[in-house]
């Protein structure tokens, strides 16, 4: 009986384990991919670093949260946050562009300091 309850433990122990290891590989970000969307549509006004924006107003990308990051694009892209330009982008990009986007530039060292 102790051996037909330490399999079942053992079982569950396994199926947990690879449950959570697929659930990474799923939710695994592609950096080089969030690199080159980057370059190719964001450089352009927030700057190749992501902290030199063409215009003041426009934020500094580098170092922010990723789950920020993921839900601003979001949000611009159902048209939750307005903005013609960053609207018409966002509506360009899949899940996947946006997760590996914001995983690129949650990466990148950031200007931002906070004041005391």
């Amino acid at each position: 009986m102790k051996a037909r309850v330490m399999h079942s433990v053992l079982a569950s122990a396994l199926v947990a384990a690879l449950t959570l290891a697929g659930a990474d590989r799923a939710d695994a970000r592609d950096l080089a991919a969030g690199e080159k969307l980057a370059a190719e549509r964001c450089a352009a006004c927030h700057g190749k670093d992501g902290n030199t924006p063409i215009d003041p107003s426009y934020p500094r990308l580098a170092g922010q949260h990723e789950d920020y990051l993921v839900a601003s694009m979001r949000a611009y892209r159902s048209d939750r946050r307005k903005n013609a330009i960053m609207g018409a982008q966002a509506k360009l990009l899949t899940n996947e562009d946006i997760r590996n986007v914001a995983a690129w530039y949650a990466r990148l060292p950031g200007t931002m300091s906070h004041a005391r």
